[in-house]
């Protein structure tokens, strides 16, 4: 008996395409085998539930890792964290370079800006002098109020503030936490702790000097983290709480030492320079600085990729097959030397590394690749103009650079976390 036409049912809709399936000619023999197969995904490449959501938004994105270096995994090349090329595209090449001029414009025109303004032929003779150009030469006291005190203290913020924004950028990868700067890891503190030793209580004074009494403490500080750290593990929220409570201890170390030992006027110096203030900054300080913001720079920068799967969390970066805790030891180790030399240069300044780089990645995203020389940049350029209006805004008396990184990071950041919609 022939069927009722009314009973029968439509033919089930064919499955939706895979999307998550990798093209072919783009993988391994093992990957390869994942898709002859039909499988989405081992078991063991899906522990955590966040992945097939990450992996929709990098297709969405239309950005792809190379499968080449995934698919010995036996990954699919999809489902890896958004990279750029080594070669950027022009626009963003073009930005760069407009970012770089405006940097040294910005600091010609803070070595000129002052108590005392220096004109445009004043600071090109200033220059040409030194570079054997045959140039008329400026006044004395005119070219050393140049050479010997405003180009390296503007020099000195543009490396610091690039040294800031790199480590807060790097910190808020690795602990997946937004609000993590370059102090949180208790090394600013450190710092404090060991430059006031040797300025109240003379200990090394001769030998070391505020510098390296800061360095000192610095690394011992962040010493003692690592030494906390040994058999609990690197863990994101263990590294936050951790940081939290060595710069604690450290912090009460330097109150103590101030109450137990110091003068009004040493208390005074003291506070000065724990605002952060660019007055101590002199061509021996510059070079050394010159020397570690590049090479710290480049280190997390060769860790662009690892940043980015770190930025997923351990589980995600374990399965991209980078070695987290290596990683992030070795990140760690490249911002607390960045932030020990800053901080034992000029002294702590806040906000310049939790503040600029959520400003550059909503301009230029969250690839570190792109992000960390933005953020370099971006933070030079910050903290140059910052320090320009610590000199000028209350004339002739000076205010620390860390009270106006304040004044100005507060707002900035509120502003920050309103348009991410977390206020």
């Amino acid at each position: 008996m022939p069927a009722d036409p009314t009973t029968l049912k439509a033919p089930p809709d064919p499955l939706p395409p895979n999307d998550l399936a990798p093209p072919p000619d783009l993988l391994l023999p093992a990957a390869r085998g994942w898709k002859a197969t039909g499988a989405r995904q081992t078991a063991g490449t899906r522990r955590t539930a966040g992945i097939r959501k990450a992996a929709g938004t990098w297709n969405t994105t239309g950005a792809r890792k190379t499968a080449g270096a995934r698919a010995a995994d036996g990954l699919p090349a999809t489902t890896a964290p958004a990279t750029v090329s080594s070669l950027p595209p022009p626009r963003t090449l073009l930005l760069f370079l407009l970012a770089a001029a405006v940097l040294a414009g910005s600091v010609a025109a803070a070595v000129r800006i002052g108590t005392a303004d220096v004109a445009w032929s004043g600071l090109g003779r200033a220059l040409g002098t030194r570079l054997g150009l045959d140039v008329q030469p400026l006044p004395p006291l005119i070219d050393s109020l140049v050479w010997d005190l405003r180009l390296p203290r503007v020099l000195m913020a543009a490396l610091v503030g690039a040294s800031l924004a790199v480590c807060g950028t790097v910190l808020q990868a690795v602990t997946r936490n937004a609000l993590a700067d370059p102090y949180l890891l208790g090394v600013s503190s450190g710092a404090s702790t060991g430059a006031v030793t040797v300025i109240v209580l003379g200990v090394g004074a001769s030998t070391l000097g505020i510098t390296g009494g800061a360095l000192v403490g610095a690394l011992l500080s962040f010493g003692l983290l690592l030494l906390l750290l040994r058999r609990t593990g690197l863990d994101s929220v263990r590294i936050v709480l951790t940081g939290v409570v060595v710069g604690q201890l450290f912090a009460a170390l330097t109150s103590l030492v101030l109450m137990a030992s110091a003068d009004a006027d040493t208390t005074r110096a003291v506070t000065h320079w724990l605002l952060g203030s660019m007055v101590p900054a002199r061509w021996d300080t510059v070079a050394v600085c010159a020397v570690v913001t590049p090479l710290g720079l480049t280190a997390a920068w060769l860790r662009a990729n690892a940043l980015d799967g770190l930025a997923f969390g351990a589980d995600t970066a374990a399965s991209l097959g980078i070695g987290v805790r290596h990683t992030r030891l070795l990140l760690l180790v490249v911002t607390a030397v960045l932030t020990a030399v800053a901080v034992a240069t000029v002294g702590a300044i806040g906000f310049v590394g939790l503040i600029v780089p959520h400003g550059v990645r909503f301009l230029v995203g969250p690839t570190h690749r792109v992000l960390l020389p933005y953020a370099a940049l971006a933070g030079a350029v910050f903290l140059v103009w910052t320090d320009a209006l610590a000199r000028i805004a209350f004339a002739p008396r000076e205010v620390p650079v860390g009270v106006i990184t304040a004044l100005l990071g507060a707002p900035l950041f509120l502003l920050v976390l309103r348009r991410r919609g977390e206020l």
